[in-house]
């Protein structure tokens, strides 16, 4: 499928995110997935990951040793997105307010992009590049 939209994510790879993660996907998220798994932005990168890419993605930054040797920890964050060029995007979700962040691979810097998904989402489709959020 060409175009930012996918076929809908399935209800039990949700629920599979949500149980090995231990914490339920924000609203906003999880029925954006269920319309399209996924959303792939002007440039090719993604977007919004696919619900398998998100819990794979989220278990490696939560367990990987190198990464606890690195970086602060990634507990609270939940990721769901790139820029395509190594930063990520998640939220934060012992804020519980819905806001998008982006994680700096290079600094581990975190810091606010969005007050939540759509303005979020508005801002990637509507790029300019990979530094977008900047």
């Amino acid at each position: 499928m060409t175009g930012p939209w996918r076929p809908p994510a399935s209800c039990a790879a949700l629920h599979a995110v949500e149980t090995s993660l231990g914490r339920p996907l924000p609203t906003a998220l999880r029925s954006l997935l269920l319309e399209s798994d996924g959303m792939e932005g002007p440039y090719g990168e993604d977007i919004v990951w696919p619900a398998g890419r998100i819990l794979d993605d989220n278990l490696a930054f939560r367990t990987r040793p190198e990464f606890r040797s690195l970086y602060r920890p990634f507990d609270p964050l939940l990721f769901f997105g790139d820029n395509g060029g190594g930063d990520q995007f998640a939220f934060v979700q012992d804020l519980g307010d819905g806001s998008v962040h982006v994680w700096d691979h290079e600094t581990d810097e975190r810091g606010l992009v969005a007050p939540d998904l759509g303005s979020y989402l508005r801002g990637a489709l509507g790029s300019d590049g990979e530094d977008w959020y900047r």
